[in-house]
């Protein structure tokens, strides 16, 4: 039988029921459950954090302090209909830092951006490409550094300090309290700049 007029047919039920089945006999994974449930959460709270950071890009724009932007992540369309103009794609590895910029003056400023609801924060959340990145940008004389949350805390971490982490404080992560000097303000936005503002007084 098929669909007519808006019925439900006995085909139709014998697929909803098979599929109900399948699904009975199938053992929920639990773990599986949770580490999609911290995935979506990482990933809300990251999409959050960029978007106050994003909120501080405005502010300086606004001020005449730095143009910056949020990078775009690379997209790979893996299937086009030339017809319609849909496609489905993918996102690629993120090898670039998620923000790159200008200050005013012309120095050049790059940086990353991590959040975490723990307590500390570990060097290897950045890929082995982001740093390369951020070191080749530093090396040129940009402004390079980590803008992170560790719970409800706002910091800038300059470049050389994430790098060194290891040689600084003789450990691969770092707590709120080991970089309290390079605390910035957060009032909706993320004052990122905040410990280099004297540059344009």
């Amino acid at each position: 039988m098929q669909r007519n007029q808006g019925f439900v047919t006995d085909s139709d039920t014998e697929k909803e029921l098979q599929a109900w089945k399948g699904a009975r006999e199938n053992p929920i994974c639990e773990d599986k459950l949770r580490q999609q449930y911290r995935n979506r959460l990482n990933n809300a709270q990251g999409q959050h954090f960029e978007r106050e950071i994003l909120a501080g890009c405005g502010m300086y724009a606004r001020h005449g302090i730095a143009v910056i932007d949020k990078t775009p992540e690379p997209f790979k369309v893996t299937k086009k209909n030339h017809k319609t103009g849909e496609f489905t794609g993918r996102f690629g590895k993120h090898a670039q830092p998620d923000f790159q910029g200008t200050l005013k003056g012309g120095r050049s400023i790059v940086f990353e951006a991590k959040r975490t609801i723990q307590d500390r924060i570990t060097r290897n959340v950045l890929t082995d490409t982001q740093m390369d990145v951020l070191d080749e940008h530093n090396r040129m004389g940009g402004l390079c550094g980590v803008c992170i949350c560790i719970q409800d805390d706002f910091f800038f971490i300059p470049w050389n300090v994430w790098r060194d982490m290891k040689e600084m404080y003789g450990r691969q992560y770092l707590k709120a309290e080991d970089i309290e000097e390079y605390k910035v303000r957060f009032d909706g936005a993320v004052h990122f700049l905040q410990n280099i503002e004297e540059l344009w007084r």
